[in-house]
């Protein structure tokens, strides 16, 4: 019964609730809070690593390689005379006067100085220029080691500050998947009803994961993207403001690119988190009925409905990465169009001498580097919404209120009933009754009507009638798996709504026409994590149970591990390790709910034997098809289309030859 399939992907995102969520996932960081703030100290300290880099270049190109031309009596160290750049070097220096003395042509001397144009340079052996330029040599040789210094220590801090991310991040994503299961566990029946298997499969795991790169990058990098343009925007202004300024122009064509792409992806990111529930829920569907899809030869139909699911998220897939192709390839454009216009305007200012060639080189740089986080807060804020598009669904589970209402604490009264609230354990079940119970499952669609009943510790009640009439919501609301719509379950005279659901199923058992088994051994199918069963204690539940004979059998005994749902074994051994589970559980109340349907003969002997054994002394509540299984109950209970039309023994009811005596006829 899903009757609002799609539920979760209905809703949409907007900005306003984007923020909303980014404020719900704060609390998840707040325990790593300390981790993430040296994070984002080690990304201050990569960003200025990163913005000296082309800073150290500059200082190599305009101080050792090629510096800067200065006017004619200008006091640095290359003296010039109109565009000629001069080398100057000192005579006090026994090599460089060697030099000076074996190439007197190519050098003027003044003073203790000697000065040769760079355009002589060439002229000079490579031996003599070494001697020449050994300072600037070393200049060189100390900036590279400078260089190669900053490398290494970016190299250090972006793997601490990736590992500590990486840390944080698998955390977070431990945390909020631990928190979502614990979530689903506890939500009422009726929210299982109305949810593919698959669909809530994807949030746990696929959407969860999906939210992986938000805490590893987006968080943390968008500060580093953000201090990295602030700096270079503060670094080209103080190398050339006007050039600065002139760069700049291209940057509003960047913003309206990134602001126009990121919206286009949006959508594509909802409609893949669409598809991909889909697919699993589909897919899910498949293996869980594949028995049904091979005998009914639905292979080929199942295939063309799954495969027309997966051409529309391959259609996803590809408008998101056609949002990407157009993206990317336009930001890179923008950036040559800038570096380009670096290019003319600092080409320009060098030839004229108004800005240095290591400036320009290093402005070049700093407008790569400029466009990177440009780029790199386009696709963090792609991702981002990716990660919101998951963390919108992971929410909607999360605000899911479909839960059992817990009661109040002990000791005090409801103040519309005046009943105590009990909220602790419940003692042993003396009185079972339901007062004027009506239910629906879906609103105006009731199924249950004015149902009243009692019946006290020892005895049995047999439920029966037609499918559809009411049985199994019966043992629903007794179970407590849903609350009636009207009137009231009682359970010792005490509202089972103010008696904790848990101190309610502790002491009951269930045994179903079709019981689950987990893929675990069978020790663990039977205790169900109840660990003080002694190895005497559990033997005799095998004997009991009637399950020893065949447990004996397997290769494994009782440490058999069974496959999923139990299906390496038999329906009818399925059904005697449940009984087995209700012995363990040694409870007040049995609930059957159709536990010999389906059986072979002999089975269902030895499944009434083991049921008989369990029932003895015990309060039980029997739901039936077949009347054979009802005979012996103390009082029955006839329903037909949600209303109780008679209730006796079987004699009294076989003697008003009503409904009940009519069902007798037609099963012989």
């Amino acid at each position: 019964m899903r009757t609002d399939f799609g539920y979760f992907e209905e809703k949409q995102l907007g900005k306003p609730y984007d923020v909303k969520l980014l404020a719900r996932l704060y609390p998840y960081t707040r325990p790593y809070k300390l981790l993430l703030a040296v994070s984002i100290v080690l990304v201050v300290f990569i960003t200025l690593l990163d913005l000296s880099l082309p800073y150290v270049t500059k200082i190599a190109i305009d101080r050792y390689i090629v510096p800067k031309i200065e006017s004619a009596g200008g006091t640095g160290n290359s003296p010039v005379e109109g565009n000629i750049r001069y080398l100057k070097a000192d005579l006090t220096d026994p090599g460089i006067r060697a030099v000076v003395e074996k190439h007197p042509r190519l050098f003027k001397i003044h003073g203790a100085s000697a000065m040769v144009s760079y355009d002589d340079l060439p002229k000079l052996a490579k031996k003599d220029l070494g001697v020449l330029r050994k300072d600037d040599l070393a200049g060189v040789t100390w900036i590279t080691a400078v260089f190669l210094g900053i490398v290494l220590i970016n190299f250090v801090f972006n793997m601490a500050q990736v590992l500590i991310m990486e840390y944080t991040g698998q955390m977070i994503m431990h945390d909020l998947r631990v928190r979502l299961f614990n979530h689903i566990q506890g939500l009422s029946v009726s929210f299982f009803t109305r949810n593919p298997v698959g669909r809530l499969v994807t949030r746990v795991a696929n959407d969860v994961q999906n939210m992986h790169e938000l805490f590893t990058s987006v968080i943390v990098f968008v500060f580093k993207d953000l201090f990295l343009l602030v700096g270079i925007a503060v670094v080209l202004m103080g190398i050339n403001l006007r050039l600065a300024l002139i760069s700049f122009t291209v940057i509003p064509f960047v913003l309206w690119a990134s602001i126009y792409f990121s919206g286009q992806a949006r959508d594509a990111y909802r409609i893949l988190r669409l598809k991909i529930a889909e697919i699993n829920t589909r897919f899910s569907e498949t293996i869980g009925g594949i028995r049904v899809v091979q005998l009914f030869l639905q292979e080929r139909r199942n295939y063309l409905d799954f495969k027309h699911l997966n051409h529309e998220h391959y259609l996803a897939g590809m408008r998101q990465i056609h949002v990407f192709a157009v993206f990317m390839p336009v930001i890179e454009i923008l950036g040559a169009a800038a570096i380009a216009v670096v290019i003319f305007y600092g080409g320009g200012g060098a030839l004229a001498g108004t800005i240095s060639l290591g400036a320009l080189v290093a402005f070049i740089s700093y407008m790569k580097m400029f466009f990177r986080p440009i780029r790199d807060i386009a696709e963090k804020y792609n991702i981002l919404q990716n990660a919101m598009a998951s963390a919108e669904r992971i929410f909607l589970i999360l605000d899911s209120t479909e839960t059992i209402p817990l009661p109040v604490s002990d000791g005090k009264y409801d103040p519309e009933t005046g009943s105590k609230i009990v909220s602790g354990t419940l003692d042993k079940i003396s009185e079972i009754s339901m007062e004027n119970v009506s239910f629906a499952y879906i609103k105006d669609e009731t199924v249950l009507k004015n149902i009243s009943f009692r019946i006290t510790a020892g005895k049995t009640l047999a439920v029966v009638g037609p499918t559809g009439s009411g049985k199994t919501s019966i043992i629903n609301l007794l179970i407590r798996f849903y609350d009636p719509t009207s009137g009231g379950v009682f359970l010792n005279g005490i509202d089972v709504k103010n008696i904790d659901p848990a101190a309610i199923r502790a002491k009951m058992a269930l045994v179903m026409q079709d019981p689950f088994l987990f893929s675990e051994s069978i020790r663990r199918n039977i205790t169900l994590g109840k660990g003080d069963i002694s190895e005497a204690a559990m033997q005799r539940i095998l004997e009991d149970s009637n399950c020893k004979t065949f447990v004996d059998r397997l290769p494994d005994g009782l440490d058999t591990v069974l496959s999923e749902g139990g299906g390496s074994i038999s329906s009818g051994e399925r059904q005697l390790i449940s009984i087995a589970r209700a012995f363990a559980r040694n409870p007040d109340l049995i609930i059957l709910d159709e536990a010999t349907s389906h059986i072979d003969s002999e089975t269902e002997h030895k499944i009434q034997e083991a049921l008989d054994t369990l029932m003895a002394h015990r309060t039980s509540i029997v739901v039936a098809h077949r009347l054979s299984t009802a005979r012996d109950a103390d009082t029955i209970l006839v329903l037909n289309r949600g209303r109780i039309i008679e209730a006796g023994n079987h004699a009294e009811l076989m003697q008003l030859k009503g409904f009940y005596f009519r069902l007798n006829q037609l099963q012989g």
